[in-house]
């Protein structure tokens, strides 16, 4: 019995929403109005905090990263849709695809590590010794320890973006492969590979 080749593919096909020719235009206007309005509003906030000398603390410095990385993780994702839409293409390419999905788990996933959940506790840690050490707080969260704290957040979640982008770039996966969804998720690849790989072993069996 010999093994079906698996070649290496170009492209991935992101499905997206609907295939309805007549509902695109509604699409793209409806995720390019909600896009502009969450870069907007996260500039503003990043705007407000570095223009007000008042806005200089711990948790205002955390708060305008957190909006840096919602920015980041919506571009992640949107204008790639949104051109999509508008050529009325489904394709990607396969360094887009692994790019696409390491930028996806660095800004926000929806896993534990990633930068924007380690923003959030870390803000809650800035709340608890607020509550906690109200006299010593400006000692303890000194803009050394803020800085050091957003950067192991960078770190971790770099680390696990790229054990996530490997674990892809070292699957082959067969021609043509189409991911039901409209950016690339890995757990729907994942899924696609086990599916893919369950059809050539009954095929090959079958010409046993």
């Amino acid at each position: 019995m010999k093994p079906q080749n698996l070649t290496t593919v170009s492209k991935f096909l992101l499905l997206g929403f609907s295939d309805d020719l007549e509902l695109q235009p509604a699409l793209f206007g409806l995720f390019l109005h909600i896009y502009l309005v969450t870069v907007l509003g996260n500039l503003l906030i990043t705007l407000a905090v570095s223009s007000d000398s008042h806005l200089h603390t711990p948790m205002y410095f955390f708060l305008s990263n957190l909006s840096l990385a919602d920015v980041g993780f919506s571009t992640t994702t949107i204008p790639k849709m949104l051109m999509n839409i508008q050529t009325h293409s489904k394709s990607i390419s396969y360094a887009g695809c692994l790019t696409q999905l390491s930028f996806f788990y660095f800004l926000g996933c929806l896993l534990f590590v990633c930068l924007d959940n380690l923003l959030l506790v870390v803000m809650a840690y800035d709340r608890l010794v607020a509550i906690c050490y109200p006299l010593q707080y400006p000692v303890i969260m000194s803009p050394h320890l803020c800085g050091l704290l957003v950067l192991v957040s960078f770190l971790l979640s770099l680390f696990n973006s790229q054990m996530h982008r490997m674990i892809v770039s070292q699957v082959t996966f067969c021609s043509d492969v189409e991911i039901p969804h409209f950016f690339c998720d890995l757990a729907r690849m994942m899924k696609r590979i086990r599916n893919d790989t369950n059809n050539i072993i009954k095929e090959n069996w079958n010409k046993v």
